[in-house]
């Protein structure tokens, strides 16, 4: 297969790992480097001997380039993805798909009218942990599904993050930021989403800077930081989730469990493509470690890359879509909805039900999800 031609806009932390694990790709040649300080693409392509260093408008009109890995700040997602798009390339973002809903839709209409891939980390799914768990439920391990919790809960990274405003801004926040690991994770697990109930709140309005040259400097806290809710999924399994900056003393409460009728299965944490995978059933009070389906690295980034371009050349679907990353960027915002309105919120975007051997097919917007 000939390797697809990429290059990388985003040149901060995350894009060390992706250009590590996809200098060894079958399928994807990184050959260009772009980001809004020159100096600091320069610096990446010194180090991972990248020819050549180009501003994002450079990168967006170099017809060599087919594909855009988009590694910008969340708030340029959706733009930048919309640019790549309108300039001919198939185009892969980190995690949130967007930060509106709107500026989700845009990217999936335009990626469907230039008849180009568009694909959403996280692809943590796709490495071990996720995929014994999904097997142990399609074996039947643990009877019929019946409900799930999934619980991220921590103070927050301003304690030892020198640039933490993000965080705390409109599209930051525990469920932007952690989010999609947890319920991309659990729609894999147990398919689409149809409704969700929540309460959101600001329950520590008062941050500080803990370490680095703002150390000291106060923070202004702009989007929730506790987010509890209720996810009905459309089989019928109902899911507790809450994803909180709030709890600064942390929490022994398990990632993730999925519950069915003969047994637990806990699943390792969904940030990261390995971990182990307990199954407790019913009549025992031991936990038992299954056996690995394969075996992951810790960090993996780039799977999802690397199968997007694979269904390209086959015309099949992506696993780690764009489609997927709007079914999960419609859910969390379902959650502040929820709390604002004092209602359910139904989801209109629906995915197929998860299947071991086909994840992830395409998006149907419909009117009504229920009957």
């Amino acid at each position: 297969m000939k390797k697809m031609k990429a290059g990388i806009i985003g040149c901060g932390n995350i894009s060390s790992i992706y250009l590590t694990n996809l200098k060894n790709s079958p399928v994807i040649e990184v050959v260009a480097l772009a980001d809004l300080i020159m100096e600091r693409a320069e610096a990446r392509a010194a180090e991972f001997s990248i020819e050549n260093v180009y501003t994002v408008d450079e990168m967006l009109n170099n017809n060599e380039i087919e594909l855009i890995l988009n590694l910008t700040v969340p708030g340029s997602h959706a733009l930048t993805n919309i640019a790549a798009l309108q300039g001919g390339k198939h185009v892969y973002g980190e995690k949130p798909f967007a930060i509106s809903l709107e500026d989700g839709r845009k990217v999936i209409e335009l990626a469907e009218e230039k008849g180009l891939y568009v694909g959403c980390a996280p692809d943590t799914f796709m490495g071990s942990g996720i995929q014994t768990s999904i097997q142990a439920i399609q074996n039947g391990l643990i009877g019929t599904p019946v409900s799930a919790t999934a619980f991220f809960m921590g103070g927050g990274p301003e304690s030892w993050h020198p640039d933490p405003e993000f965080f705390y801004a409109y599209g930051g926040g525990p469920m932007l930021d952690m989010g999609p690991y947890y319920l991309t994770a659990l729609v894999k697990l147990l398919g689409p989403i149809r409704r969700i109930s929540a309460s959101t709140g600001i329950q520590i309005p008062d941050r500080v800077i803990g370490s680095g040259p703002k150390q000291g400097q106060k923070l202004q806290v702009q989007t929730p930081t506790h987010l509890a809710g209720t996810i009905d999924f459309m089989n019928g399994v109902i899911g507790t989730m809450i994803a909180s900056f709030d709890i600064p003393a942390g929490s022994n409460l398990p990632l993730i469990e999925i519950h069915g009728t003969e047994g637990t299965l806990q699943v390792p944490d969904p940030n990261f493509f390995n971990g182990e995978v307990k199954l407790r059933k019913y009549g025992s009070a031991e936990w038992v470690t299954l056996e690995p389906v394969f075996v992951s690295e810790q960090n993996e980034r780039g799977a999802g890359l690397n199968q997007m371009v694979e269904a390209i050349h086959s015309q099949t679907p992506a696993e780690a879509s764009g489609q997927l990353g709007y079914h999960i960027l419609e859910a969390m915002h379902a959650f502040e909805r929820s709390s604002l309105e004092g209602r359910h919120v139904l989801l209109e975007s629906a995915l197929p039900e998860s299947k071991v051997d086909q994840q992830v097919m395409k998006l149907n917007f419909v009117n009504e999800i229920v009957s």
